[in-house]
C-alpha cells in the first residue's frame, strides 16, 4: 500500500465520509448522492481518489459501479482507527443512519422476495440446474466433521445431504417461511438438524463454532456479498473448510429478477478476493454450465490455521 496516497486521499472531509460509509455497505453513486446530499460529479471525482488510492474497491452490476472498502490485514489497523472515531462524530454517525435506510429497503426488497418465492423455491433452482446435482458436487468437497452449517439454507434440501457428513448441522435462513419449509422437511426425521432465524451478515453463532460452513446460491442474494464470506470466517474453526456455490456474472436481468438479491452473479476474480481478504486459502474453483446460458461458480476454500480473525 502506498501509505502517502492513502493519507492524502484521507485528508479531505468528504473524502472521508466517503470511506466511512463505504466501510460498512457498498453503494452505487446515485445511492452516496442521496446519502450525502451531493453533486453525483463531485462524489465521482471523490469517489476516483480513493480508488486510486488502494483503499476503495469497485465492481459493476448491470450499469451500475457499487464502491466498497477494500478490508484486509495490511490495512487492518487504519479501519481500526477510523472505526474507533465514529463514537464521538456525530455527523458521521448521521451520514450512517441516513446510508442505513438506502441499505435497509435494498434488504427488505430482497427479503419480501424469498417470503413470497418460498414454495417454489426448490422448482425453480432445478429448473436452472437441470440434471446437475450441485447439492452431491458440494459434498464432496466436505471431510467427515463435528458441525456443518448451512448459510441460508432455504428449504432444507442441502441441510439433508449434509447430514451425511457432519454430526450435526445448523441451517440458517433469514427467511421464517423458507424455514417453515425446511421445518416440514425434516418433521419426521432430522434429530441432528436444528434450524434458526438470521441474517448471513450476522450469523446467530459464536466464533469458531463450525468445521464446514457452505454458502450456496444465496450469496448474490446479500447487499453486501463480502461481509457473508467475513461471517462464515468467523463462525469457521481455524483450518475449517468453506464451499461458496454461485451464479457467475451474468447479464440477465430476468434471471436476477427471478432468483431475488440485487446482483447479476458474482465474478470470480470477486469472490477470490473476498475469500483472500477474509483470511481463506482457495483450494480450487470448478464452473458448472447449467441452463439459460448461466454457469455456475464453486469455490473450496479452507481458513488459514494461523489468521487471527
Amino acid at each position: 500500500m502506498d501509505k502517502i496516497k492513502i493519507f492524502k486521499a484521507l485528508a479531505d472531509e468528504t473524502r472521508y465520509r466517503l470511506f466511512v460509509l463505504l466501510l460498512h455497505h457498498e453503494f452505487n453513486v446515485n445511492e452516496l448522492v442521496q446519502v450525502l446530499n451531493m453533486g453525483q460529479s463531485r462524489i465521482s471525482r471523490h469517489l476516483k481518489i480513493l480508488t486510486e488510492s488502494g483503499i476503495l474497491g469497485s465492481r459493476r452490476n448491470g450499469s451500475f459501479v457499487y464502491y466498497h472498502a477494500v478490508i484486509n490485514d495490511e490495512n487492518k489497523s487504519l479501519i481500526d482507527y477510523v472505526r474507533q472515531g465514529l463514537e464521538n462524530d456525530p455527523g458521521l454517525n448521521q451520514d450512517l443512519q441516513r446510508a442505513e435506510a438506502i441499505y435497509a429497503e435494498r434488504k427488505n426488497r430482497t427479503a419480501r422476495f424469498f417470503q413470497e418465492i418460498a414454495p417454489d423455491w426448490d422448482d425453480l433452482k432445478h429448473e436452472i440446474l437441470g440434471s446437475v446435482d450441485l447439492n452431491a458436487l458440494i459434498v464432496r468437497e466436505i471431510a467427515s466433521g463435528e458441525v456443518a452449517v448451512d448459510l441460508g439454507c432455504g428449504t432444507g434440501e442441502l441441510a439433508r445431504v449434509l447430514e451425511e457428513r457432519a454430526t450435526k448441522v445448523i441451517g440458517i435462513d433469514s427467511s421464517p417461511r423458507m424455514l417453515d419449509q425446511a421445518r416440514k422437511r425434516f418433521a419426521s426425521n432430522g434429530q441432528n438438524v436444528e434450524l434458526r432465524l438470521g441474517e448471513l451478515e450476522h450469523v446467530p453463532l459464536g466464533d469458531e463454532t463450525a468445521d464446514t460452513a457452505v454458502v450456496s446460491m444465496t450469496l448474490h442474494a446479500l447487499s453486501v456479498p463480502a461481509v457473508g464470506i467475513r461471517e462464515a470466517g468467523r463462525v469457521l474453526k481455524k483450518g475449517g473448510r468453506l464451499v461458496v456455490v454461485d451464479f457467475d456474472k451474468h447479464d440477465n436481468p430476468e434471471i436476477r429478477d427471478r432468483f431475488g438479491g440485487p446482483w447479476m452473479g458474482l465474478a470470480t476474480a470477486e469472490v477470490r478476493q473476498w475469500l483472500e481478504d477474509a483470511g481463506f486459502n482457495l483450494q480450487r474453483t470448478e464452473q458448472i454450465a447449467v441452463k439459460h446460458g448461466l454457469c455456475i461458480n464453486m469455490f473450496v476454500a479452507d481458513k488459514d490455521p494461523y489468521t487471527s480473525r
